[in-house]
């Protein structure tokens, strides 16, 4: 399973692309910079360990959108030496259907080395839309880092990074076990829904 999240300076994370809007004003405000310094962090899940921390950013350091062509380089330069290097060159990949992902070009790409073996809207198996609840960086690992990276209140985007590096560094072989044989569980429970809400593992997990 893969995903990218952006982690803020300020704390806030945004592991979300999709938004659900209401049809009532709840008269609330959320205020926030107008360009709040983060960083945009692309990992990989599996019960054997996490792939990455990469970091989305150009030459100088500064924080780039995540575009088809950014993410291409990230999957030539970056995701497939480690699968290489791992031997995980036979396992199955995820994503969800972000436009970076499914451009022609990258799943000419993933295709090659995932044949038969695609988990992603256009590939083998279609991922759901809105399935935030299935994806083990979504229920898992975002909120994770979250409650650990900003315990010693990181003032610059470096110390950010470091902290995020050392605490995925830092996660137990066991617990990432767990974490996939819970996405088995909920995919699981997601059939047996046929699609509907995951309410008993929402609120036990």
């Amino acid at each position: 399973m893969s995903d990218e999240a952006h982690f803020h300076l300020s704390g806030y994370v945004n592991k979300q692309n999709m938004r659900f809007w209401g049809t009532k004003n709840p008269h609330e405000m959320h205020e926030e910079p107008l360009h709040p310094l983060k960083v945009t962090v692309w990992c990989g899940i599996c019960s054997e360990k996490v792939i990455g921390p990469y970091f989305f950013e150009d030459g100088d350091g500064t924080t780039v959108t995540v575009t088809g062509e950014r993410y291409r380089h990230m999957l030539n330069n970056f995701f497939l030496p480690q699968i290489a290097e791992l031997g995980l060159e036979h396992c199955w990949f995820q994503q969800d259907g972000a436009t970076a992902h499914t451009a022609r070009a990258t799943m000419e790409i993933l295709k090659r080395q995932f044949p038969g073996r695609m988990i992603s809207r256009f590939g083998d198996l279609n991922w759901p839309a809105r399935s935030l609840d299935l994806t083990a960086l979504d229920f898992f690992l975002w909120g994770f880092l979250k409650s650990r990276v900003y315990r010693n209140k990181p003032q610059t985007l470096q110390l950010l990074k470091a902290n995020i590096k050392e605490e995925i560094a830092n996660l137990e072989p066991d617990i990432l076990r767990a974490t996939i044989l819970n996405a088995v569980k909920r995919a699981q429970m997601c059939i047996n829904s046929e699609g509907g809400h995951l309410t008993d593992i929402i609120f036990s997990s």
